[in-house]
């Protein structure tokens, strides 16, 4: 009965692999002073991947099914032991696993702004993350690439080397798109898809396949964002550069009105000081309008409708006065000259008349 027992640890008769928990990507099956018996079963389970390796040389690679071992089924193995006969004794070799499962939410991401070359805008310096997910795809790579001949390898040991490979090929993916980087930052998909085709051959060599790739957030410096914005707001006016500086005018000119109604020391001075630089805009815009319209033949209603339109509006004595209160405050400050404000003053009350 002893010798038996003792037949029965010698060999082994069924080679499978239960993944009792995530995160792991090769296993090997423990072999310390046993033999795989010929006949005996290989047992490979759906995600799964098996390889037979026989003094450091990858002899066979299994797929997912269930196998009777012999010289039939693993000829590879067979052909470095010279077995060319069928045969009855055992054999011995190390067999390893590897989950072919996808390793998701996988993050990488800027520790510190990295710079990049930018054909439009030269060095530009930047932030990004996001995730991704990745699977083994060649396991004879993978092993001889990076696993070797580890009792088990998790995937956390390999985070690191796969975010520093990302981090260092995103300049790269950026130039060989040949697409200006504000076009990427503001398509986060397309600059995924750059990103994917730089690291898919390097991934490759060490038996890998990127399986989904995301751009979570791209950081800019402000003064790239605000060009951004710029360019953003370009194309909702159809890229016409007159309805562009329009809008830009009347988005301005409430913050100037709210810069010169807080008033007092040198900013009440600058906000009014930008006040008048948008006002002069502003009549540069209208200008332009008028001088549009102008040239516009004007039918002979139309043309009476505008002399209508030109007659003379009355003011209201509290808008007067509180349009010459502001003068005051400009003649107080030394924007405006005494002069300056009398024909002002001279010229609003005549309205009034």
């Amino acid at each position: 009965m002893a010798l038996m027992d003792f037949i029965k640890k010698q060999f082994i008769d069924v080679i499978q692999w239960t993944e009792e928990g995530d995160g792991t990507l090769a296993w090997r099956f423990p072999m310390s002073g046993m033999e795989i018996q010929n006949g005996g079963t290989l047992v490979v389970r759906e995600s799964q991947m098996a390889v037979f390796v026989n003094e450091g040389q990858v002899a066979d690679v299994f797929g997912p099914g269930t196998y009777k071992l012999t010289t039939q089924t693993l000829p590879v193995l067979t052909y470095l032991k010279n077995w060319d006969k069928l045969f009855e004794s055992p054999f011995k070799s190390d067999v390893y696993f590897f989950s072919t499962r996808q390793q998701i939410d996988q993050k990488w991401g800027t520790p510190q702004p990295i710079t990049i070359r930018d054909k439009d805008f030269g060095a530009v310096r930047l932030r990004a993350f996001g995730n991704y997910a990745f699977r083994i795809a060649d396991p004879k790579a993978f092993h001889t690439e990076i696993s070797g001949t580890r009792e088990s390898y998790p995937v956390a040991d390999l985070e690191g080397q796969l975010r520093g490979i990302v981090l260092q090929n995103i300049s790269n993916a950026i130039a060989s798109s040949g697409l200006p980087f504000l076009d990427l930052a503001a398509n986060q998909v397309m600059f995924a898809q750059a990103l994917v085709a730089e690291l898919a051959p390097i991934f490759a060599k060490l038996g890998l396949a990127i399986e989904n790739f995301t751009v979570q957030n791209v950081s800019l410096p402000e003064e790239l964002q605000k060009i951004l914005d710029q360019k953003i707001g370009m194309g909702m006016v159809g890229n016409d550069m007159a309805k562009f500086m329009q809008y830009q005018t009347a988005q301005a000119i409430p913050k100037f009105a709210e810069g010169g109604a807080g008033g007092g020391g040198g900013s009440g001075i600058a906000g009014d000081a930008m006040g008048l630089g948008a006002g002069v805009a502003l009549g540069q815009v209208l200008a332009q309008n008028l001088q549009q319209g102008l040239q516009t033949p004007v039918a002979p209603a139309a043309a009476a409708a505008a002399q209508a339109a030109a007659a003379p509006v009355g003011v209201k004595p509290e808008e007067v006065m509180a349009t010459l209160e502001k003068l005051g405050e400009l003649k107080s400050k030394g924007i405006l000259t005494q002069e300056e404000f009398d024909a002002k003053k001279a010229e609003l009350l005549k309205k009034l008349v």
